[in-house]
């Protein structure tokens, strides 16, 4: 089947976005893949003639089944462009993830309401108490918190929202055979049964810088809207909060005291870019 091509095209090509679009382009059911020589694969991807060598040899000699079997054993899911469970905001997007992978709870992604909360890695114990005034209500009433399970305002949204009881989508920036940060193991096995892990990286793919700004796509993509706590003038947090823009969501901000460098230039910065 198409998906499973697709699965096993995405075990290399999961950090080349570009490549993948433009082979399913000239081949949409993938039926080809495993025709191509190193110079075709080459010219229908764009990617370097060392890279195109790998997949063609990968794909070639590797045991499709044998992966799908050892994601089953691990119980991981995988979810692609093309199944109707795809979630529909995220398949919206300009770029969005030709797989998924998910460990946990599936139906958390049916979930109608989801919010995205990011922020600072050094929340205030304003930011703190804020949040949490701020997410209760919407607890009770059965929105989905989405975060990217990073130190902070995320690792806090995540655990304010399972404290409750309730269900939380992690994205992370790294395969599922990973956890970071590390100190999260904690958390996810203690209230796991709350938390749904989902990256767009095979499970073998190690944290990598790039990435992290690269899953913030889906962490607005993926929400009906942003909640931005204790952004500073210059943080990763304001790739989010512009992609979510990009991506016609909406976006909420509670800045950090305006007496505290980083939040008071980021309020100026706000209101001049508004007019």
């Amino acid at each position: 089947m198409k998906r499973e091509r697709l699965l096993h095209l995405h075990y290399l090509l999961a950090d080349y976005w570009k490549a993948m679009e433009r082979l399913l382009y000239v081949d949409p059911e993938l039926k080809n893949i495993y025709t191509f020589n190193e110079k075709q694969m080459e010219y229908y991807t764009g990617i370097s003639s060392k890279k195109s060598s790998e997949l063609v040899k990968f794909l070639q000699s590797s045991n499709l089944p044998q992966y799908i079997s050892y994601l089953e054993k691990n119980r991981i899911f995988y979810i692609t462009i093309w199944d109707e469970n795809y979630p529909q905001l995220l398949r919206e997007i300009q770029d969005p993830p030709f797989v998924l992978y998910g460990k946990g709870e599936k139906d958390f992604l049916n979930k109608v309401n989801k919010l995205a909360v990011v922020g600072t890695r050094e929340p205030s114990l304003y930011g703190h108490e804020s949040l949490k005034f701020i997410l209760h209500p919407l607890l009770e009433r059965e929105w989905l918190i989405v975060s990217g399970f990073a130190k902070g305002i995320d690792t806090m949204s995540h655990e304010i929202t399972v404290r409750h009881h309730c269900p939380t989508i992690a994205i992370l920036g790294h395969g599922l055979s990973f956890m970071y940060p590390k100190e999260n193991r904690h958390l996810y096995e203690m209230w796991k049964e709350y938390i749904l892990l989902l990256t767009e990286y095979p499970p073998h793919y190690a944290p990598k810088k790039w990435y992290f700004p690269k899953r913030n796509r889906i962490v607005s993509g993926i929400s009906k809207g942003v909640l931005v706590v204790e952004a500073k003038s210059r943080s990763g947090t304001l790739i989010t909060a512009d992609l979510a823009l990009e991506q016609n969501r909406e976006v909420f901000a509670l800045p950090g005291p305006i007496f505290i460098e980083g939040h008071r230039e980021r309020i100026i910065l706000f209101n001049k870019e508004q007019n």
